[in-house]
């Protein structure tokens, strides 16, 4: 009997966060004898990884034999933003019911996708759930160490400038790694109206209006939902002066919001005074797309602790948690 032709020259198509197409060339030979592909799918080993850690079990997906391309999809927990590795045999099912197989193809490697706009839609309908009522805010602000604000004012020209956002959050969140902005917060404390004296990222508060940063001129996007093992959920939200590359960059990836009716940030005109409101049950991270020039605001000493612990910087999304998860891969 003739042996089962070796799939080669393997393509990998349309990928998503959790799908892509895959086909291959293969001889005629023997084609016909073909009623199955197996197909071995593992995530790329990490270089830097615990080699005492339990490591993922290799999965062999048996597929009939479709016309190609084939889509996988669902087949497997696929993780958004990562590296796989993937060889395929052809096989023939037996009378008896084992396989006759082909040899392995060669082992390509490829990246999923970042979550697309229905996944973050998705992920927005889950933070609304929690969002809880508004309360009143007046300005965003910043902590910075001294130093910080310092080499801005010497070596920019005294602008906050916009970089490149860290990896926390969601795994596939499209912002992370490839947005640039400047993190300001803006929840209050619920029995004073300002925001808190507390903070983990320095000493130092650049406060600013809010209306300097959010109004009519931006555009608001969401861009994501997640926690950190603990009870309260963070929610990032972008602010884009319209038509600014920030803006560009969001318009294509995220979800849009209305400025003026969400469940998380709004800015509203109420008797020709511009009034803005913040929800309550999450702690919002807002990233501002453009630089931030310091004679907006004005920057002082807060008078409360440094928590370092509460920082959410490069964070782990906790992907047990039931409440900020999408049925996707993490």
């Amino acid at each position: 009997m003739e042996e089962l032709p070796v799939p080669h020259n393997i393509k990998i198509s349309n990928i998503t966060c959790d799908s892509f197409k895959i086909s291959w060339d293969m001889d005629s030979k023997s084609k016909d004898r073909i009623t199955h592909y197996f197909i071995d799918l593992n995530k790329k080993e990490n270089k830097n990884s615990n080699k005492f850690k339990h490591k993922d079990v290799p999965t062999k997906l048996v597929a009939k034999a479709v016309p190609l391309p084939m889509t996988v999809r669902g087949h497997w927990f696929l993780s958004p933003r990562t590296e796989y590795t993937v060889a395929v045999q052809t096989a023939s099912k037996q009378v008896d019911g084992d396989y006759v197989v082909s040899e392995w193809s060669e082992i390509i490697e490829f990246c999923t996708a970042d979550y697309s706009k229905v996944h973050l839609t998705q992920l927005l309908e889950k933070a609304e759930v929690i969002a809880g009522r508004m309360l009143k805010l007046s300005v965003f602000y910043r902590n910075q160490h001294k130093e910080y604000f310092d080499y801005m004012r010497e070596h920019h020209g005294n602008a906050m400038q916009p970089s490149v956002k860290d990896n926390s959050g969601s795994h596939g969140s499209p912002i992370s790694g490839k947005l640039e902005g400047i993190f300001f917060s803006c929840n209050t404390e619920f029995n004073t109206g300002k925001p808190p004296q507390d903070s983990p990222y320095g000493r130092y508060r650049f406060e600013i209006a809010a209306e300097k940063l959010f109004n009519p001129n931006t555009n608001l996007y969401f861009g994501d939902f997640y926690c950190m093992y603990t009870a309260y959920h963070y929610v990032i939200l972008v602010i884009a002066p319209l038509g600014s590359p920030g803006d560009e960059f969001c318009k294509q990836r995220l979800p849009q919001l209305n400025i003026k009716d969400n469940k998380f940030l709004t800015c509203n005109e109420e008797d020709g005074v511009m009034v803005y409101h913040h929800a309550q049950d999450v702690i919002l991270e807002v990233i501002y797309t453009d630089p931030v020039d310091l004679s907006l605001g004005t920057v002082a000493e807060i008078t409360g602790h440094q928590l370092m612990s509460l920082s959410t910087a490069n964070a782990k999304k906790d992907p047990s948690c039931k409440t900020c998860n999408i049925s996707v891969g993490r």
